[in-house]
């Protein structure tokens, strides 16, 4: 097809409303107009050390390849891969996604290459790059997650993220994040499978208490959580009756999630004693800011990236001088720094 669209792309602004702009993408800008104050931005997420807390979220960010074109993606704190599965995935049948006034739904169904490929052909590109690189996986039994966790592994990925909250594969996903005792069970197979690797748990936002299954991932042995996923939502045609994306339903990201996100990891902050990579809804630094006040060791950009390819490193940045202005030395110490009123 010759006609390039774009309608499902979320157009945020800089405050993260809907607006009919688009960033200027003939210029390659890494950093702000002005030096950047002198405050370290490195932080620590169950022991692997980032030059700053900014991740790319999985999904959003494919292997890299694309957004290398816009910047060196040694900039980065860390790249999350696109999800990963055993064997290779077509993904979901089309429509998949759909905008919404504050976000995105998608039910693209994690199509990829498979887990060999990934080893074989895109970790090695990302291993050019001066940063962290987190393998995302998901699996329909605890075997495959182990197994997958092995490969991974051996490969010399820095960090594997347990998917066990896709709102989008019917299979699996959902029973185990809904669920505390198979969200402990797979924790551990992956635990046991993945050396010296640390394991991070994503937690479905789609429960009751979320809390409950953080501490269920907790005492299973999960070195840090990451949180959170998208939320289950739905949008419809009036005119035809029917829902506008294929599966019916999809995942929601994007501005509207991030007080959901906020609350979320503050709540689980609380409950359990374990590293937190916050996400969703994260467009800019005061975003950033909240979830690392909420708990958050570290942040995560997914959905602003459809808008703006560059707006990892300006949340960076955004980051970074808000940390000055209050008078920080590091990034780091906004963390867990929420004063609730009671």
């Amino acid at each position: 097809m010759s006609e390039k669209k774009t309608l499902f792309l979320p157009k945020h602004n800089v405050g993260g409303a809907l607006t009919g702009s688009r960033p200027d993408l003939s210029v390659r800008p890494s950093r702000s107009e002005q030096p950047l104050p002198t405050v370290d931005q490195s932080v620590t997420l169950a022991g692997m050390t980032m030059k700053n807390p900014v991740v790319v979220a999985s999904g959003t960010f494919g292997f890299g390849r694309e957004y290398n074109q816009f910047y060196d993606l040694g900039e980065l704190g860390g790249i999350c891969a696109k999800g990963l599965t055993l064997h290779p995935r077509e993904g979901n049948p089309a429509p998949r996604i759909a905008e919404t006034p504050m976000g995105i739904l998608n039910s693209v169904g994690l199509q990829n290459p498979g887990v060999d490929a990934f080893i074989a052909h895109e970790l090695p590109f990302l291993r050019q790059f001066d940063t962290r690189v987190i393998a995302n996986i998901s699996g329909n039994t605890p075997e495959e997650y182990g197994i997958m966790c092995q490969k991974l592994s051996q490969a010399g990925v820095d960090m594997i993220e347990v998917n066990i909250s896709c709102p989008n594969v019917k299979a699996g996903g959902m029973a185990y994040g809904t669920r505390p005792e198979l969200a402990a069970e797979v924790t551990e197979v992956a635990k046991a499978h993945a050396g010296a690797v640390p394991v991070m748990v994503k937690l479905s936002p789609n429960v009751t208490d979320i809390t409950v299954i953080a501490k269920a991932v907790a005492e299973a042995g999960a070195d840090a959580l990451s949180l959170i996923n998208t939320i289950r939502g739905m949008r419809i045609d009036v005119n035809t009756r029917r829902p506008i994306l294929k599966m019916n339903t999809g995942g929601l990201s994007g501005p509207a999630v991030l007080p959901v996100a906020v609350r979320m990891v503050w709540e689980v902050s609380q409950a359990v004693d374990l590293p937190i990579l916050g996400m969703g809804g994260v467009a800019k630094g005061e975003d950033a800011a909240q979830l690392m006040l909420a708990g958050a060791s570290a942040v995560a950009v997914g959905t602003a990236l459809f808008a703006d390819p560059y707006a990892p490193l300006k949340v960076r940045d955004g980051l970074t001088q808000l940390a000055a202005r209050q008078g920080l030395s590091q990034v780091s110490q906004l963390t867990g720094g929420v004063l609730p009123w009671n």
